[in-house]
């Protein structure tokens, strides 16, 4: 976005909100989203013209949360400069500031600054990690967080839930997991994917991939309770990934478990290299199923 042809600038935004009242981070009508109170914020504080556009590391949807979500936008320099105003701050400083003033409270910008040349907030990404949280039978159940956690009451085999994980990690078409989009490939690196037990006896889960298609994370993590559970050998997800179909046994866990904790992002000088082979179909080689689409959807 530009002001009466003034320069534009980039700025990358580190955020976190509680997705429980929103319904996902995509901009709809009618709906509240973190974008859409995002960029009304932004917009108003920089008096913009029209509405600012974002761009987001991960498209979380409804009920997910994040706590170290990036976007960026491009707004106008002029603009940029001005939101300073007599505060005697930083333009980065001051704009977060004024965010916080305006965003409601179940959204939060951590920081505000001028990305460097070829940083895409999407494609640039290397790396998104997720974490995943229930509490089984062994679990306090803790009503403080019971906007986070998923609360079962059977209890789950850690060891087990791991382990069957672990087969999943490498380059592989997650057909299975991933709700299908015209033109879109389900080809994704999993890089992490491990549980452990916390001292309040909350199982948590690590899903560390290049990126997420539409509701993968939930998916894996259903396909993985039931290895836990012992309803399912230890074996079960990864055939489940080999068929390349969606399984009824399968549930998609529920969305308020999971959060955004984290996304990576290459050295400076090798963002916008990493921001064009992201926006390069990838395949599975034919010969290597065990260990490459537009990849960066999530």
């Amino acid at each position: 976005m530009s002001d009466l042809g003034s320069p534009s600038v980039r700025l990358r935004i580190d955020l976190g909100y509680d997705g429980t009242d929103f319904s996902g981070w995509a901009a709809q009508p009618g709906l509240r989203t973190v974008e859409g109170e995002l960029s009304v914020a932004l917009t108003t504080v920089l008096r913009a013209p029209d509405p600012v556009r974002l761009t987001v590391a991960g498209r979380t949807d409804a009920g997910v949360h994040a706590r170290g979500q990036v976007a960026h936008a491009d707004v106008a320099e002029t603009a940029y400069v001005a939101a300073v105003g007599r505060t005697g701050r930083t333009p980065d400083e001051a704009l977060v500031a004024r965010l916080r003033g305006l965003l409601p409270p179940d959204v939060v910008v951590h920081r505000v600054y001028r990305a460097p040349a070829g940083f895409d907030a999407r494609f640039a990404a290397v790396w998104r990690r997720y974490s995943y949280r229930i509490a089984d039978g062994r679990a306090e159940r803790d009503s403080l967080r019971r906007r986070d956690t998923v609360w079962i009451g059977e209890q789950l085999d850690v060891d087990a839930m791991s382990a069957g994980s672990a087969q999943l990690l490498g380059l592989k078409d997650f057909a299975a997991f991933c709700r299908r989009r015209e033109g879109a490939t389900t080809v994704r690196t999993l890089l992490e994917f491990g549980w452990s037990r916390g001292a309040d006896g909350v199982v948590e889960g690590r899903v560390v991939a290049d990126a997420f298609c539409h509701s993968m994370v939930r998916a894996l993590v259903g396909a993985v309770v039931p290895v836990g559970l012992g309803r399912e050998s230890v074996h079960w997800p990864a055939q489940v990934q080999a068929s390349g179909e969606r399984s009824s046994r399968v549930k998609v866990m529920p969305a308020h478990g999971l959060c955004l904790e984290q996304v990576g992002y290459p050295p400076d000088p090798a963002l916008a290299a990493r921001a064009l082979e992201a926006r390069a179909r990838r395949d599975v080689p034919l010969a290597a199923d065990s260990d490459a689409g537009t990849v960066s959807d999530r």
